[in-house]
């Protein structure tokens, strides 16, 4: 089992230092979260509330995940960097691709993409982006960067995309992981079909083993089960025997998320650095940092 912390509504300033700590408490990543602004109004539906309503206050820090990563990087040797999620759609896939890259290759190999398709449409717009082909974009965004990471000279001819043939470099120090999130049937097809993991989204103890079982399915009828997948299920911090019980479903990675006073800007530095360390003690010397899957 592998834990990763989650660093959101975290100050920039402080996201060097609470990497460092991350990593000598035995994590084995951590995990920012991705929005460029919040308007003003916002009418788009939060699905991860009952309230349909987004619970944080839009001045908590939202840092570019990337420049942060490159930042935590440059202060840690083993740790590894994702986001969770980066709203893919709303970028550009060649620009993405050789910021991904050159993490890669500056980090030794120790950046993913936690990915997902977004809810936010005010977000899109402000980006200059359609938001009802979101879906079309992000599948064409995933296999254009494939074909960018590896490194030759190669053209990609979608729908939306098109790409002369060029060249990108550097090329990733190694594999560039994409985990894709979400528990809507369309973003599961597409974990399945095109991920090297997927981020569980909203579920229950009750509900997790079908969806996951559900995911295996699909990932037999897309002519991939027999291939590396990690299972991903963001948490609140829970009991030793809750994480065993979840381990036995399939799942192979644990996002620790904070609640917003023990991680948010309500906290101060240090009350950040001993969360992290309580957490890391209680719980990580009770699983290996690593589990085989079958999914």
């Amino acid at each position: 089992m592998r834990f990763w912390q989650f660093l959101r509504f975290t100050e920039p300033a402080q996201l060097p230092r609470l990497a460092r700590i991350a990593e000598e408490a035995g994590f084995h990543g951590v995990m920012l979260a991705d929005h460029i602004a919040f308007p003003e109004q916002v009418d788009s539906e939060y699905p991860y509330d009952p309230s349909g309503k987004p619970f944080w206050d839009p001045s908590v820090p939202w840092p570019d995940p990337w420049s942060s990563i490159a930042a935590m990087a440059a202060v840690t040797t083993r740790i590894c960097f994702s986001t969770n999620v980066c709203v893919t759609p709303m970028r550009h896939p060649v620009e993405l691709a050789r910021t991904l890259a050159t993490l890669s290759s500056l980090s030794g190999n120790r950046v993913a993409l936690g990915s997902g398709a977004g809810w936010m449409r005010e977000e899109f717009e402000i980006m200059g982006v359609d938001f009802k082909s979101r879906g079309q974009r992000y599948d064409e965004m995933i296999d254009l960067m494939r074909t960018l990471w590896r490194g030759e000279m190669a053209d990609f001819q979608g729908e939306i995309f098109r790409m002369p043939r060029m060249q990108m470099s550097p090329t990733p120090a190694g594999k560039i992981p994409i985990y894709l999130a979400g528990g809507a049937r369309p973003a599961m097809r597409r974990a399945a079909r095109m991920g090297d993991g997927w981020i569980a989204g909203d579920f229950t103890m009750k509900t997790l083993p079908g969806m996951i079982s559900t995911l295996s399915a699909m990932r037999t009828k897309a002519g991939r089960a027999g291939e590396p997948f990690r299972i991903i299920t963001p948490t609140r911090a829970a009991a030793v025997d809750t994480y065993r019980r979840l381990e036995d479903m399939g799942v192979t990675d644990i996002i620790n998320l904070p609640e917003m006073d023990e991680i948010g800007p309500a906290a101060s530095e240090s009350q950040k650095a001993d969360y992290i360390k309580r957490f890391a003690e209680t719980y990580l010397p009770h699983f290996d940092d690593e589990v085989a899957t079958a999914h």
